[in-house]
C-alpha cells in the first residue's frame, strides 16, 4: 500500500486518539488477548457482540512480500492453511498484524471436528493441505499493527474501522461482523442457530496481551478442554473403547472429572484407541482412582474438547459429549474453567500457550 494511502487510513483516526499510535517494529509473535467466561449476560451500548466461532485462534501478518499465520502459542501455520496466506499476500496493504479465528463449516455451523482434518499438516510444498477437501475461512476481528505502527492502544471500534479499510475481505478472508448493544438478544439468536455463543467486547477497550474482563464469553452450552487419562472396555457392538476417562489439573494433581461415552463415530473410536494404545501405562494418572469397570490407563498427554450441561457438586461432568481432540494446548495447561475466573489471566505456560478467546 502506498505511503499516501496509509496516511489516509490514519487520517480517519480521531485527533484525540492519535497519541495512542506508536511507531515501532512489527511484533514477531504477539500474545493474543483472551476473553473471560461469564454467566452474567447483558446488553449495553458501550459493548459490541460478535459470534463465538468454533475454530482455532490464529494471528496473521504481512511483512512486505512475506505473509504468514501463527497459532496462539507462536507455531507457524502457513503450510497448514496455504489458501489463507495466499489471500494475505494478495492484499494491497503489506505491513500488518491481525487477529482472528480459523474455521471450517459443516452447513451453516462452524465445526472444530471438521477443521481437525486440516490440522497438523506441515508440508512445505503445501500440496497436502491443498489436496484436503475441507475448505477453511479466516474470520478477522482485530488489528494489532498497521504500516509501522502499534495500534493496540486505540479503542476497539477505531481498530475495527481501520481493519475494515486496510484489508480486502473476499474469498477465504472474512471480516467478523458484530452487533451493537443487544447482547442478550444476540445470544438467544446464537443458541437458536446452534452456534457456540457470543463474545462481548467493550467498544472503547485497548488490545491487551492477556486474559481480560474487557472481553467476555457468553456460551450457549458449556465446553471444557480436559485431559484423557484412560478409557473403559467397549460393550456390546461398540468397538475401540467404551468411554474416555478425563480430568483437569489442580496444581500438579490430575483431578478426575468423569466418563465421556458419547459423541464418537467408528472412525473416531478407532483413531482414539490407536492413540491411547501408544500412550498406555500401568499406573492410574489421576489423583484418585476412578470407580469404573474394565479400565485402562494412558499417559495424560491427549487433550479433548468436551461439551456438557453442568458441573455436579462433586466436580463431575453432567451429560458430557466428545467434540474433538485439540492439538493446540498442552495437557499440563488444562484446568477447570470457571465463570469470571481470572487466576490464570497473566499466566503463560512454558511453551507460550494460552487459551482460545
Amino acid at each position: 500500500m502506498p505511503a499516501s494511502a496509509t496516511t489516509d487510513l490514519f487520517d480517519t483516526v480521531p485527533p484525540e486518539e492519535r497519541t495512542a499510535l506508536r511507531r515501532t517494529a512489527r511484533p514477531e509473535s504477539p500474545t493474543p488477548m483472551l476473553a473471560t467466561l461469564t454467566e452474567r449476560y447483558f446488553s449495553d451500548p458501550g459493548w459490541i457482540f460478535e459470534r463465538k466461532l468454533d475454530g482455532v485462534r490464529c494471528l496473521a501478518f504481512r511483512d512486505g512480500t512475506r505473509a504468514g499465520l501463527l497459532s496462539r502459542s507462536g507455531q507457524k501455520l502457513g503450510d497448514t492453511y496455504p489458501e489463507i496466506t495466499d489471500a494475505l499476500a494478495r492484499q494491497d496493504c503489506d505491513d500488518f498484524v491481525v487477529d482472528g479465528e480459523m474455521v471450517a463449516f459443516d452447513g451453516s455451523r462452524t465445526s472444530f471436528a471438521r477443521l481437525q482434518q486440516r490440522s497438523g499438516i506441515h508440508d512445505r510444498r503445501r500440496a497436502l493441505a491443498r489436496a484436503r477437501q475441507v475448505a477453511v475461512t479466516y474470520y478477522v476481528f482485530d488489528l494489532l499493527y498497521l504500516a509501522g505502527h502499534d495500534v493496540t492502544g486505540l479503542p476497539l471500534r477505531t481498530r475495527k474501522a481501520l481493519l475494515r479499510r486496510a484489508l480486502d475481505f473476499s474469498g477465504p478472508l472474512r471480516f467478523t461482523p458484530h452487533r451493537n448493544t443487544v447482547g442478550e438478544e444476540y445470544l438467544s439468536q446464537a443458541c437458536e442457530r446452534g452456534w457456540e455463543g457470543v463474545i462481548a467486547k467493550r467498544a472503547d477497550s485497548r488490545y491487551e496481551h492477556r486474559r481480560s474482563t474487557k472481553w467476555l464469553k457468553f456460551k450457549c452450552s458449556r465446553r471444557q478442554e480436559l485431559v484423557i487419562g484412560g478409557y473403559t472396555d467397549p460393550e456390546g457392538s461398540r468397538t475401540g473403547f467404551g468411554a474416555l476417562l478425563v480430568g483437569h489439573y489442580e496444581g500438579r494433581r490430575l483431578v478426575y472429572a468423569g466418563k465421556v461415552g458419547t459423541g464418537y463415530n467408528r472412525t473416531t473410536l478407532a483413531d482414539l484407541r490407536a492413540r491411547m494404545d501408544d500412550l498406555a501405562q500401568d499406573d492410574c494418572p489421576f489423583a484418585q482412582t476412578p470407580r469404573a469397570r474394565g479400565t485402562h490407563w494412558t499417559r495424560p498427554e491427549l487433550v479433548a474438547e468436551i461439551a456438557f450441561t453442568e458441573w455436579t457438586d462433586d466436580g463431575k461432568l453432567r451429560h458430557p459429549r466428545f467434540i474433538a481432540l485439540r492439538g493446540d494446548k498442552p495437557a499440563k495447561a488444562v484446568v477447570r474453567e470457571r465463570p469470571g475466573d481470572r487466576a490464570r489471566e497473566n499466566r503463560t505456560e512454558p511453551d507460550g500457550t494460552r487459551e482460545n478467546r
